[in-house]
């Protein structure tokens, strides 16, 4: 198994990060987006999308950090991860879904603007970022898992990297106690790694 990896990524950390959780090896093939790596068309064979991360396993070549994880779910993991009750599956979809907006578009896009200076509209993505966290908030002090189980799923894994990065776009997260304590039990689970920022 192969991943195409970026380290400042958070969709590739979230990848990784899940990989370690559920003790699986996979190597690890920087991408270097600065040098236009992900546009040649090699790495175009592997994601037609141009876009880190990107899974090889054996014949199957798959972008997108929500699909991998769910790949890497139900293909290598315990179903605790990805459950098969339709309830649960469709709660999970729900914050895949959410991390891929919500979070994306909020705290992630505040990141990039502040991290590596992409322009952004900075009041809009404030206020999105401040509405994501206020949600999530709300979520965790009802819940000790996002799609509500009594165990972590990998609901919790897309949505936590850009969330607990939003330091790096200069988005405070201290006010945000059900957050915080929703962090330190992701960081307490067996095989947590961090990435930089975090």
């Amino acid at each position: 198994m192969q991943l195409y990896d970026l380290n400042l990524s958070g969709n590739c950390y979230k990848v990784r990060l899940f990989l370690s959780l559920i003790g699986q090896q996979a190597e690890l093939t920087t991408v270097n987006l600065h040098a236009g790596e992900h546009q040649q068309a090699d790495f175009l064979a592997i994601n037609p999308r141009g876009q880190v991360p990107a899974l090889v396993d054996g014949e199957l070549h798959l972008g997108d950090s929500q699909a991998i994880l769910v790949y890497l779910a139900r293909r290598y993991a315990n179903d605790a991860w990805y459950p098969q009750d339709a309830v649960q599956q469709g709660r999970i979809a729900g914050w895949l879904s959410f991390a891929a907006n919500e979070v994306q578009h909020g705290p992630g896009s505040a990141r990039l603007g502040k991290l590596f200076g992409v322009p952004i509209d900075q009041l809009a993505v404030q206020k999105k970022a401040t509405a994501t966290l206020q949600l999530l908030d709300t979520q965790l002090g009802n819940h000790t898992w996002l799609a509500q189980g009594s165990q972590p799923s990998i609901a919790d894994i897309a949505v936590y990297p850009y969330v607990a990065l939003a330091g790096d776009g200069g988005i405070d997260l201290a006010p945000y106690a059900q957050l915080n304590a929703w962090f330190a039990r992701i960081r307490a689970l067996p095989g947590y790694i961090d990435m930089p920022g975090l």
